[in-house]
């Protein structure tokens, strides 16, 4: 797979922070410096931390796991849609392929309350799936028809990338930490491992692969989106194999020799011991 470089992580922006004055200091590891006020984030750590989460997505994606994507702040909402839907397309057809995405709003407990969530989920597909159906439709009146219509948007809205998940995703991809905590939060509740970008405002602590970069600019945004959906359709389009007939490729276990007991020699040397006692 195709690395990213220093001179393309620079020009998309990526090594400006935020102000110093809105520093994390649990974030002073990636700060390389500050300028007029602005902290400057180490491209050499940026690179580091996007090599080590590509490396996990294209992992997880090889072994058929579930990657959401959030990306709720105006600047990523159409770059993370699109990214998704191209790995969609890109993936082969006959492969399972689980990655959804979130742009509008985080809804709590989409995690923590999977079961409740679902309910939603089934409830937007009946609803659409009435709205499409003619007969279905000419039992109602229209006003309870825009009604239907109407929910249907709000519920496509905030579950629309996700309406398909079956169960809790193995992990999430975050854009913007800080403003998701609240995904970041149910995540380390229920062990969902996470990347995330993660700015100098941000806790790069609680998340399990941090990318430090600029989590604002649309350049910054695309280059480690894009970067990141390359190696998941890698990994996807390359699954892991798994070996058959394991058990009997598995190296077969040394026998060690019964070793026998030596009888004779004990028994001479009780004899002795009683002859001794004896005299």
């Amino acid at each position: 797979m195709k690395q990213v470089t220093l001179e393309q992580l620079l020009e998309a922006g990526c090594h400006f922070g935020h102000e110093v004055t809105r520093q994390n200091p649990k974030a002073r590891e990636f700060i390389f410096e500050a300028r007029d006020n602005i902290h400057i984030i180490n491209l050499e750590k940026t690179k580091e931390g996007l090599d080590e989460a590509a490396a996990f997505i294209r992992d997880l994606a090889s072994k058929n796991g579930t990657l959401i994507v959030v990306g709720t702040k105006r600047q990523a909402r159409a770059i993370v849609e699109k990214e998704v839907k191209r790995a969609k397309d890109s993936v082969k057809k006959e492969l399972e392929n689980n990655i959804f995405y979130i742009t509008n709003r985080w809804i709590g407990g989409i995690l923590t309350n999977f079961s409740e969530v679902t309910k939603n989920f089934k409830k937007l597909k009946e609803t659409t799936a009435l709205l499409q159906n003619p007969e279905s439709k000419a039992k109602y009146t229209k006003k309870e028809i825009g009604l239907f219509d109407k929910e249907r948007g709000k519920l496509e809205s905030f579950y629309g990338g996700v309406a398909d998940l079956k169960k809790i995703p193995d992990a999430l991809f975050i854009v913007d930490t800080h403003l998701e905590d609240l995904a970041v939060k149910e995540a380390l509740k229920m062990g969902v491992q996470t990347v995330g970008i993660v700015d100098t405002n941000a806790d790069p602590l609680v998340v399990d692969y941090p990318v430090p970069a600029n989590d604002d600019a649309v350049g910054s945004i695309e280059l480690i989106v894009s970067h990141i959906i390359d190696n998941w359709i890698e990994g996807k389009n390359n699954p892991e194999k798994k070996e058959e007939n394991a058990e009997e490729k598995e190296p077969e276990k040394e026998v060690q020799p019964k070793v026998q007991k030596k009888e004779k020699p004990v028994k001479k040397e009780i004899k002795a011991k009683s002859k001794k006692t004896k005299k």
